[in-house]
């Protein structure tokens, strides 16, 4: 995503946790700052991209955090997938110090950031969204809007429930019908085309070898990692309980998530569900 925004022309200060990430797109020409309070002091436009919930709030409410530092009229866009609450708590505390806060979590994976066609799904005051939509356009390809702070995050933790859910079923539907005997690219073929046809099985195929350029066929590196996923599926199932919503799937595939995490292919890809599947007799 930084280096998208570099590349639209855009001038760069970045913070990371990890000082090499930092150095790399210094490389590249942006400058690397000690800390998210640096960041914010060099720009009228922030974004951040973090694990979870907690470490939101100490990037800016902590010590040395945006919120510190940031000056008035600031348009803050945090593209981290956390719970929609803590997005409206950060919200009214960027409103205290006369900046706009808005949430826009991304879908996509890993790829469509490296194009720049990421899908942003954006909440916040609808005046401000022209800004926000003009920024992430240099890192994605559909900007929507989908209502106040906190709705970006609601409608991405549906779409990931969803995805998670879609993913075990591709992995179920390929391991049975290995084990039946078919050839997997066929069988993968013929799945693209009919009705049972998912992103996880023609973009994103969780079988190594069936498709190229996608983590399976890389040893599951890369891409979205199964404890992250499996932390999405948690927030799911708090916005169910909070919602009274029956997600039977959604509470199965969050299990299955954590145990994975369990048996150590937390940091795989997410489509390493197909790895555990496929070994377990």
């Amino acid at each position: 995503m930084a280096e998208n925004l570099l590349q639209k022309g855009h001038a760069v200060a970045v913070f990371d946790v990890v000082p090499e990430a930092a150095s790399r797109l210094a490389s590249l020409g942006a400058e690397a700052c000690p800390t998210p309070a640096a960041v914010v002091e060099r720009c009228d436009q922030l974004v951040s991209m973090l694990p979870n919930s907690q470490h939101v709030q100490s990037v800016y409410t902590g010590d040395q955090g945006v919120l510190g530092s940031v000056r008035p009229g600031t348009l803050i866009v945090d593209s981290s997938t956390i719970d929609p609450q803590v997005s409206k708590e950060m919200a009214l505390a960027a409103q205290a110090k006369s900046a706009v806060f808005m949430d826009a979590p991304v879908s996509g994976g890993v790829n469509a950031a490296r194009g720049g066609t990421l899908t942003f799904m954006v909440g916040g005051p609808e005046a401000q969204f022209g800004a926000a939509r003009q920024l992430l356009e240099a890192m994605g390809k559909n900007i929507v809007h989908c209502g106040e702070v906190g709705s970006g995050q609601a409608a991405k933790i549906c779409n990931n429930m969803m995805l998670a859910i879609s993913m075990i079923g591709a992995a179920e539907t390929m391991n049975l019908g290995t084990r039946l005997g078919l050839d997997q690219k066929l069988l993968a073929k013929i799945l693209a085309t009919s009705t049972g046809r998912c992103w996880a099985i023609d973009s994103y195929n969780p079988v190594p070898g069936v498709m190229e350029n996608v983590p399976s066929s890389n040893n599951y590196q890369g891409g979205f990692g199964t404890a992250l996923m499996c932390k999405d599926l948690g927030l799911a199932q708090a916005s169910a309980t909070a919602t009274g919503s029956p997600t039977p799937l959604g509470s199965a595939a969050h299990q299955i998530y954590r145990i994975l995490v369990n048996q150590g292919l937390g940091p795989l890809d997410f489509s390493a569900v197909y790895k555990y599947i496929s070994e377990n007799q």
